[in-house]
């Protein structure tokens, strides 16, 4: 049997050893088995609520399955591979629907065991509570510090953190503290986020988060109490509990959700004040005016590529900077020191790219290139499927070959495990093998033409749709000004729209290749 081990640990407070005990628990029992070790993967400092397929370590070990490289995989505990129940058992099935052994050595889960299924629930259940007891307990700890005026959150800009016994308190830096009130002062005066923002970042004063200064870091969210705007800790005043995040059950990307007013812990320390009541209250005047209007922004999105293109100076995106413009997002909100900008006609801009849309991935240059990558997969498919019925016979074989041990010498349980296992690996590829037939090349063109025609269809109807429909074939758009005038440089991609093809027939196809990028006058 062809082996590999996942070990993971959830906290940057653990040892690396803490790694290497979960691989040597595992080569142990890997021995037991007469298992050949073929990969190791590990994910350090990752929450075991984070989806398998979202860790390095655990995308690597996927890979792996899904290529039919491995034949069992070893973990110390099923809670190394997740501690949400939901995910452990969607992580688990797709690795035992490949035909893969899972053996957990601690916790004595065994995908041959009988009794596994009530086992996998059982398990799950503890180490999800587990989760939710460690977060529990770390946030009555927090709550108890907070209430006692101590350090508990991120910092905000104006101060730095120093120990203070066994917690941390907040103090003042006078610097960053002048930069704060000349920042509250001139909006409050009536200077735009954007003059000021360009202004600190042409004068070189280094933002918040140690890069340059954006429209986002002033005004932020007056809701959420986010941006230099809101911050209420400027007037001597420590807000605490406001917000919690929480993680998608889906990308496993953090979410900021704001909590009831009832559960916020409010702790008065004026000798944290920046910022006298008189400024305060003219930015919350101002906000007043504004705020209603602000709010109202935002839904369905009003233009084809804002947010889809990229700046041919800094990289960065290029946005709807009027009614009749496209433009760098960075010159906008951080000001021309940190990009001079590049602007375009938003109605010749999406004229020329839709054409280039419509035109690139329906020409017969890549019809023919989409035939030859179909092709290819298929042929590499033909390839695994003839690997699979090599090991089907090694199986076969190894099966004889332990029943003739067992005649000779007895059932001992190291060959009654043995023949188990190559008993139900071979079982699982016979199945696999029946329901894996192979698509020809000229289907999967169909559904590449009838996947062209719904992108078509969707930039007919509205702009959401169209938008994402643009955002799967396309690749990088970027716009440069030449000495011969504006150009885009685009990346049609016909791959993307086959990966999704292909994915459907399970055809391992890759995104990004050999597609050559083409370029348009704007």
């Amino acid at each position: 049997m062809r082996a590999s081990i996942y070990a993971r640990f959830s906290t940057d407070r653990q040892n690396e050893t803490s790694i290497e005990a979960q691989e040597r628990l595992c080569r142990s029992r890997a021995a037991a088995l007469g298992a050949n070790i073929v990969a190791v993967h590990a994910d350090q400092a990752v929450s075991g609520s984070v989806p398998v397929d979202l860790r390095p370590g655990g995308k690597a070990l996927l890979a792996d399955v899904l290529a039919g490289r491995v034949d069992v995989v070893l973990l110390e505990s099923l809670s190394r591979l997740s501690r949400d129940i939901g995910e452990q058992d969607r992580s688990v099935k797709r690795i035992e629907h490949r035909s893969v052994r899972i053996v957990g050595v601690s916790d004595g889960y065994d995908s041959l065991a009988a009794g596994r299924k009530v086992l996998r629930v059982a398990r799950g259940l503890v180490n999800e509570l587990y989760l939710d007891d460690l977060r529990a307990q770390v946030h009555r700890t927090l709550a108890a510090k907070a209430s006692r005026g101590r350090h508990v959150a991120g910092l905000s800009y104006g101060y730095t953190s120093e120990q203070a016994g066994n917690d941390r308190r907040l103090v003042i830096v006078p610097e960053r503290a002048a930069i704060v009130r000349e920042i509250f002062e001139r909006y409050g005066a009536g200077e735009s986020c954007q003059r000021i923002a360009a202004d600190l970042n042409t004068r070189g004063i280094q933002g918040p988060r140690g890069g340059t200064w954006s429209v986002s870091a002033l005004y932020g969210s007056p809701d959420k109490g986010a941006g230099i705007l809101n911050n209420e800790l400027y007037i001597g005043r420590v807000v605490w509990n406001r917000s919690q995040w929480i993680k998608h059950p889906e990308t496993g990307k953090r979410e900021r959700l704001i909590r009831p007013r009832s559960e916020w812990l409010v702790a008065e320390q004026p000798e944290l004040r920046i910022v006298d009541d008189s400024a305060w209250q003219r930015v919350r005047g101002r906000f007043g005016a504004k705020h209603g209007d602000r709010r109202t922004r935002g839904g369905h999105p009003r233009t084809l590529f804002g947010g889809l293109l990229r700046c041919g100076l800094c990289g960065g995106s290029m946005i709807a900077v009027s009614a009749y413009q496209y433009g760098c997002a960075a010159r906008k909100d951080r000001g021309s020191a940190v990009c001079r900008g590049v602007y375009t006609s938003r109605r010749t801009t999406d004229a020329q790219l839709l054409a280039a849309v419509r035109g690139s991935l329906a020409d017969g240059n890549s019809i023919s290139q989409a035939r030859e990558i179909i092709a290819s997969a298929l042929n590499a498919a033909r390839d695994n499927s003839s690997g699979i019925e090599a090991r089907k016979r090694a199986l076969q074989r190894e099966i004889r070959n332990l029943t003739d041990a067992i005649a000779q010498v007895g059932l001992s349980d190291a060959l009654r495990e043995r023949l188990l296992a190559a008993e139900a690996e071979l079982k699982a590829l016979q199945r696999r093998a029946a329901n894996d037939a192979l698509p020809t090349v000229d289907a999967v063109l169909e559904i590449y033409r009838s996947m062209l025609l719904r992108i078509s269809d969707a930039l007919a109807e509205d702009v959401e749709r169209a938008r994402a429909a643009l955002a799967q074939v396309l690749g990088t758009v970027t716009v440069r000004n030449t000495d011969e005038g504006l150009w885009a440089e685009v990346e049609t991609r016909p791959d993307a729209v086959l990966l999704s093809a292909g994915g459907a027939l399970s055809l391992g196809l890759v995104a990004g290749e050999g597609f050559e990028p083409s370029t348009f006058g704007l």
